[in-house]
């Protein structure tokens, strides 16, 4: 959730002509992670639970890729593409260790 705020914050700084593009795209995909994650844990079984996992991580490598973009065609600084990253980081790691716990729970 802090890292879509963070997303939604940053994003106020990109030019309004840019509004229903990379600005769009990268606040769907922000969205989509923690989205992702709460409609897993909703579902009945580990496996379904593990594919919205997988969804939530597909998310989250789409919002590191808009934000070098947005960084690439000046909308961002540097500095706040490294500090977006390493929330994106730390999302990462938190979704690889729920992944490998879902795993063990199913037994895979």
């Amino acid at each position: 959730m802090d890292l879509v705020t963070a997303v939604y914050r940053t994003k106020a700084k990109f030019p309004k002509d840019e509004l229903f593009g990379i600005t769009s795209q990268l606040r769907r995909a922000a969205v989509s992670v923690p989205s992702n994650i709460a409609e897993g844990q909703g579902r009945l079984s580990e496996k379904e639970f593990r594919y919205f996992l997988g969804q939530a991580r597909g998310s989250l490598m789409e919002v590191e890729t808009q934000l070098q973009i947005a960084e690439n065609l000046g909308y961002i600084e540097k500095e706040s593409t490294r500090e977006l990253f390493a929330s994106c980081a730390e999302v990462g790691r938190v979704l690889n260790g729920l992944l490998s716990s879902v795993a063990k729970q199913a037994g895979l």
